[in-house]
Parts: structure tokens; sequence; C-alpha cells
């Protein structure tokens, strides 16, 4: 029985950028916004990654309020050093799943046939599915049980391909994820570089970059109190 009020969060386990000597993993405000969001309004969050245990993180930055208060608090970091390999998650323990951003997804999410199991059983068991900034690349390879892919057809905001080449990166990462998404099918409802957007489709909810994970968190919200 999906719980109605448990919410998974997935992490990844990749920490190499590409061929590069860059260190990447995920982006830690788009794990702390959207928990501030959820764990206000009474949500219970747990941390799962591709292959458990401590994954690998970037975008400490103490000065942002939200980051500061749960790096310094012994529980957060407790759960973070401890996150549930995915492929043993029971996606029926929750109402909705969260891909967490950072540019280690991109290597780790799209092949993961535990994120695509997870993905698919939580959607077709009416959860909500969420993705912020390079979240969305959980997406790619998802298909249902009818075979449709799930992002066909479904408006759909991720990390666009103008601020992968901002971030100098267009040519490090495996593929454009914005333009990926969109030959799969997805509608992309994309802002200007760093600007809040969020697509709402149904259950399926997605943010574009950074600056939108509270956001996600909020659209979350809404949907599983509606």
């Amino acid at each position: 029985m999906m719980s109605a009020k448990k919410i998974l969060f997935v992490l990844t386990s990749h920490d190499k950028l590409g061929s590069t000597a860059g260190v990447t993993g995920f982006y830690l405000p788009e794990l702390t916004h959207p928990l501030e969001q959820l764990e206000n309004a009474g949500f219970s969050v747990d941390f799962a990654s591709i292959k458990g245990g401590t994954p690998p993180v970037y975008g400490v930055e103490l000065d942002d309020a939200v980051n500061a208060h749960y790096w310094h608090d012994e529980t957060f970091q407790h759960k973070l050093a401890h996150t549930a390999a995915l492929e043993q998650v029971d996606a029926a323990q929750y109402a909705a799943v969260l891909y967490v951003g950072g540019h280690g997804t991109m290597w780790d999410f799209p092949q993961s046939e535990a994120v695509q199991r997870v993905t698919r059983e939580i959607w077709q068991h009416h959860g909500v599915v969420a993705a912020v900034c390079h979240g969305p690349s959980a997406l790619v390879n998802v298909t249902l049980d009818d075979g449709s892919l799930l992002v066909a057809g479904k408006q759909v905001s991720a990390f666009t391909d103008e601020e992968e080449h901002i971030v100098q990166l267009e040519k490090v990462v495996p593929f454009l994820l914005s333009s990926k998404l969109q030959q799969q099918g997805a509608i992309i409802a994309g802002a200007a570089a760093w600007q809040d957007q969020v697509s709402v489709d149904g259950r399926l909810i997605t943010g574009q970059n950074p600056q939108s994970a509270a956001s996600v968190g909020k659209a979350i919200v809404k949907i599983l109190q509606g």
C-alpha cells in the first residue's frame, strides 16, 4: 500500500565529470531546498542513491541558509551517509519520488534499471514523479507497461542546452538533456537561463535548474495535499 506521506529522494552515485579531471555528484541545494518544503509540510523523506552509502556531493555553499541548516544537522548527515541502494527500494512505500539533480546524474540515472523500475511503479500506482535540473535524466529511458515513453507528450522542464553551454560542459556530458527529452516526445518548457521554471503536467513535476528547486518541493506538496 502506497504511503500517503513518505517521499523518496534519489541521488547520483557518480563522481567523475566525464573524461575531465573534474569531480561531480549531486548538487546540494537541489536536495536541501525541496527537502525544507516537504518537511515543513509534514512529509517524511527517505534518501536513496544508485549504489547506496554516501553519495558524492558538490555545491556545498554554506552562505545559503537552507544548505547550512541541513549540512550542520546530525540527523541529515546520518541519512546522507547511509542512503539505501535504489535497487533494494520498495517503490510501493512511497507516494512520490524526486530525482535530485547534479551533473553526476547524467552518467548513472539514464541507464539504471532501478531508476526505471521505481519511476514506472510509482507513476503507475498514481504517485508523483518529480525531478530537478539534471534530475530529469532519470526520465530519459522510462517506459510504461504499455511500451510508451513516460515523457512523450508531457510538458517537461530540465537544464537547458543554453545553460549547459553557459557552464561550458556541453561537450563533457553524454548528451544535452533538454534536447534528449525533446527527442523522446517531451514538450520542453524552458525559461531564460537561471530563472525559476517548473512544469506540472498531471503528476509529473520537473524543474529547470537550481533556482527551481524550492518550487519543485512546493509543487509536490500541493499535489500530495490536494
